[in-house]
């Protein structure tokens, strides 16, 4: 499997760019003027999204195969560990590639993503409620679930987005196929992630975990996180939900520039920034 990847920017640092649900590389774009002088992104669409064909794979080996194709992907850029940055669904992603080939991460980013679900009951759970909301898409089409998705209280913040912005977004996700989301879910929803909680106090990747100050869920999440991991940083955007890189674009790039840059990340935890 092959991932299609687009890059951006001038600057010398590596930053590798993993997409959410329902998106593709293109999700990233408006940050180029924000960090395209500083990094040189590598944004990759996950199977089944933007350029990327459908995992071939499902259930747990669609999980591992994608975690394989990111890896390999890496590989292909001939260079010493990067900077990686995940979001949502690509944020789960990005933390299993970390713990899976710790090599090729200098550091981690992660955005409004989990560690999994603690509990084999609850992951069942969870592969049958994907697997009735992939059998809709099928059944109602992209347009119809992209309008349920635009809904949920999650992403109540992106309902504030600049019309352009706003305009982008909604393009991107009506682009998706019935069969690449259906497949989505079916290999690397959130089911199907290993429960990686255990797993946490190994990693010796500094990470920075960023969340929106008004997702209380994700945010709870990120604090548990970072209490877990040895070298961690936390930030919570105020005003946000669960996209800041949408929703707070200007100071989510400080952030990431920051963490970035500096020297040594030593183990913190703050308020929410603006």
């Amino acid at each position: 499997m092959k991932l299609a990847c687009g890059h951006w920017g001038d600057g010398e640092a590596i930053l590798f760019l993993i997409h959410g649900f329902a998106a593709s590389r293109a999700a990233w774009d408006h940050l180029r003027p924000l960090l395209g002088s500083s990094v040189k992104a590598v944004a990759v669409d996950l199977p089944g999204h933007g350029q990327s064909d459908p995992c071939s794979a499902l259930g747990r080996r669609g999980f591992e195969d994608t975690l394989e194709a990111l890896a390999r992907t890496l590989d292909e850029l001939h260079i010493g560990p990067v900077d990686l940055l995940g979001y949502s669904q690509g944020a789960r992603l990005a933390l299993g590639l970390a713990l899976g080939w710790p090599g090729r991460v200098r550091r981690l980013i992660l955005e409004s993503g989990t560690a999994g679900l603690r509990r084999s009951r609850d992951r069942k759970i969870r592969q049958r409620r994907d697997e009735a909301l992939a059998r809709d898409i099928v059944r109602d089409g992209v347009e119809a679930f992209v309008d349920r998705w635009e809904s949920l209280p999650l992403f109540a913040g992106l309902r504030r987005l600049p019309r352009g912005l706003a305009s982008s977004l909604r393009r991107e996700r009506l682009a998706c196929s019935e069969r690449g989301l259906a497949s989505s879910l079916r290999s690397v929803g959130l089911g199907l992630q290993p429960n990686y909680w255990p797993r946490l106090a190994s990693l010796r990747v500094p990470t920075l975990l960023l969340s929106g100050e008004r997702d209380l869920k994700f945010t709870e999440i990120a604090r548990a996180m970072a209490r877990d991991l040895p070298m961690a940083w936390y930030r919570s955007f105020e005003g946000a939900w669960h996209a800041p890189h949408l929703e707070t674009p200007a100071a989510f790039a400080e952030e990431v520039l920051a963490f970035l840059g500096a020297p040594s990340v030593p183990r913190f935890e703050s308020e929410a920034v603006a």
